[in-house]
């Protein structure tokens, strides 16, 4: 089976991720499926997050909320503790995608900052969800939520246990599997991309497994100028999502 896992202890209590910065915040507090326990704040962002009398706001000047997350991240003058969000099973986004739709599956990438922007992206231009690895992936925390500005409460992530099953279940369920990867025999700007759409990315450096490759119906490429071959995998996965959506009806 294909799971979302609940997330791991970071910079809050055991599974009990924070979150800061205003947007994810006010992302998470608008989710109803998100429970929000406990809010640090500044005297002004609380008034301007304006939240519900459910939950406990210790205000707090910067410096005490810089303590509360890690490194000199940006929290805005707010950070909170929430439960983390029920599992999310493939079948589940399978039901829920029509008969033109796109998934974004990340081989084994590992940075938070490129999995939100990647969220984002996903929720920018619609797509019925995103898929990650179990493992070489990282938790659904405050990095993560503070790059994808509110994506995260807003775009399906699934965990896959196993990769190759989950690329064999969207075959299944008539997704055509584009890989992203230099070794590519056409452009994705010269596909169809009509119908159900799986964009395939790999690990930042590495590229996609060679089991992952296999499992894909074609290999494709993004056309870049020769000085810079390669794309970020987000800036890949924004250019591959744009070009899906642009043949909207």
């Amino acid at each position: 089976m294909v799971a979302r896992k609940r997330s791991h202890h970071q910079h809050g209590t055991p599974n009990r991720p924070r979150f800061w910065g205003r947007h994810a915040v006010a992302a998470a507090l608008d989710n109803p499926q998100r429970k929000v326990l406990r809010a640090w704040a500044t005297r002004d962002a609380a008034a301007a997050m304006n939240f519900p009398k459910e939950v406990a706001v210790t205000f707090a000047d910067v410096a005490d909320l810089g303590r509360l997350v890690p490194g000199d991240a940006p929290h805005q003058g707010v950070v909170v503790e929430a439960e983390p969000l029920e599992e999310v099973w493939l079948d589940e986004v399978l039901g829920r995608a029509g008969e033109r739709a796109v998934l974004l599956v990340l081989d084994q990438v590992t940075d938070p900052h490129n999995v939100g922007a990647i969220l984002r992206t996903a929720a920018a231009f619609g797509a019925a969800g995103v898929i990650v690895t179990e493992r070489h992936a990282p938790a659904d925390t405050g990095v993560l939520a503070k790059a994808a500005s509110g994506a995260l409460e807003l775009v399906p992530l699934v965990r896959a246990v196993n990769l190759s099953r989950a690329l064999e279940q969207l075959k299944e369920a008539g997704f055509w599997l584009y890989g992203l990867d230099e070794r590519g025999d056409a452009a994705i700007d010269t596909l169809d991309l009509k119908g159900r759409v799986c964009i395939v990315l790999g690990a930042e450096g590495e590229g996609l497994r060679r089991l992952t490759a296999e499992r894909c119906d074609r290999l494709v490429t993004i056309p870049t100028q020769a000085a810079l071959a390669a794309l970020n995998v987000s800036n890949a996965a924004a250019v591959a999502a744009y070009e899906w959506a642009r043949r909207r009806p």
